[in-house]
């Protein structure tokens, strides 16, 4: 199950991620949103909003940062492993507890109002509710790095996410007597890697991806109808240089 878990589901769920997100975006752009409820309710969202997303953000970016940053670059800038993982438990602990307040506020507020209720789709429950679980894993397993203050376990989990993108067959094996919390947390997120693609949680793509697209591939010019009353002629005309 170990070598399932940290040596071949990870290449499954960012495969579906990667192609899944593609040919949703592909063939169905207009699904490509939030579908946002403020419309119906705007009490609390906001703040839960806010809150959540701030939370995340932080401990996606904590997470990225934390594990694909190279070793030997962390030790040529001379960051020692005990003051990364003091600042990953602070750092991500904040974010846990933020992501956590958001997240319950808008699971209720789309749970006890029936408005909201009525239109949240199943998926939208339960891909909140997986990653509340997920927060929580995460918020517990600080304490189980509490206990390995010198960063020794960071380490591990450096090692095999890097050997994941660098296609290391003995990736798994680096973190063999791990915490199960840490491989119940690894399983969960990759989880939701799978479902990323089949939920409004695209939409945090967007912000990224169509920037670019806009810089960089420019889809064309927009065609706009003018509503003033002038003949194809007069419009020549007006643009026309006067002859010196």
């Amino acid at each position: 199950m170990h070598t399932f878990i940290f040596g071949i589901y990870p290449y499954i769920a960012l495969t579906v991620l990667v192609i899944g997100s593609i040919v949703r975006y592909e063939r169905d752009p207009f699904t490509w949103k939030t579908e946002s409820s403020q419309l119906l309710r705007s009490k609390r969202l906001i703040v839960g909003s806010i809150l959540f997303h701030i939370g995340v953000l932080t401990i996606f970016f904590g997470h990225v940062v934390g594990l694909l940053t190279p070793i030997p670059l962390l030790e040529a800038l001379h960051v020692g492993h005990e003051f990364k993982q003091i600042l990953a438990i602070v750092v991500g602990g904040a974010g846990a507890v933020s992501a956590l307040i958001g997240g319950f506020i808008l699971l209720h507020r789309r749970l006890s109002d029936p408005r909201i209720r009525k239109t949240s789709s199943t998926m939208d429950i339960a891909i909140l509710s997986l990653l509340l679980f997920q927060l929580v894993l995460g918020t517990l397993s600080i304490f189980v790095s509490l206990e390995h203050i010198d960063g020794s376990e960071m380490i591990k989990f450096m090692m095999w996410a890097q050997g994941i993108f660098t296609l290391d067959p003995n990736a798994a094996s680096y973190t063999e007597g791990t915490s199960w919390i840490f491989e119940l947390h690894i399983l969960t997120g990759l989880t939701i890697f799978v479902l990323f693609p089949f939920t409004r949680l695209v939409h945090m793509l967007s912000g990224i991806f169509v920037p670019l697209r806009y810089l960089f591939l420019r889809p064309g010019y927009q065609i706009v109808r003018s509503r003033r009353q002038t003949t194809p002629a007069q419009r020549r005309a007006s643009t026309q240089t006067p002859a010196e």
